[in-house]
């Protein structure tokens, strides 16, 4: 697995978590955790072919925020990010669906008020303040939704 913060320290010390794939969740005791260079390979129990491994590839690790990351200032957990609220020059223009990676970083998918579907890089350059507490993140550059 790869850890979207890069830091697998509070990882390898799970014992257990839920898998998220194509929005079904399940429940996975993990009997062994190996660093490898730049991910984490997580052997579950009751997976124990390949082929049952490969099943699992893509599914997202649901841990509780005692056992994430702690984060860095300007950082947030995808988890909070997903339904703030999106508003560009005081109006609001949509609310955010998801956080996906992309090859130049993380890219939010917004749902606009007429039901389309946009993504913009979340960066410092399109996203002013995020305020997680009244759920609303501001968009600077609109024109990144056309």
């Amino acid at each position: 697995m790869r850890s979207l913060s890069g830091e697998y320290g509070h990882l390898e010390r799970l014992k257990n978590v839920v898998l998220r794939k194509e929005h079904e969740e399940k429940f996975y005791e993990i009997e062994e955790t190996v660093a490898l260079s730049k991910s984490l390979a997580v052997k579950f129990a009751g997976v124990d072919t390949p082929e049952e491994a490969r099943l699992l590839s893509g599914a997202e690790f649901i841990i509780s925020r005692e056992e994430a990351a702690p984060l860095k200032a300007g950082e947030f957990y995808v988890e909070d990010l997903r339904f703030l609220e999106v508003f560009c020059a005081g109006e609001k223009v949509g609310d955010i669906l998801d956080v996906v990676e992309g090859g130049g970083g993380s890219l939010v998918e917004i749902r606009l008020l007429n039901g389309e579907k946009r993504f913009a890089p979340f960066r410092n350059e399109f996203f002013g303040v995020v305020d997680i507490e009244r759920n609303r993140a501001e968009l600077l550059r609109k024109w990144i939704l056309e």
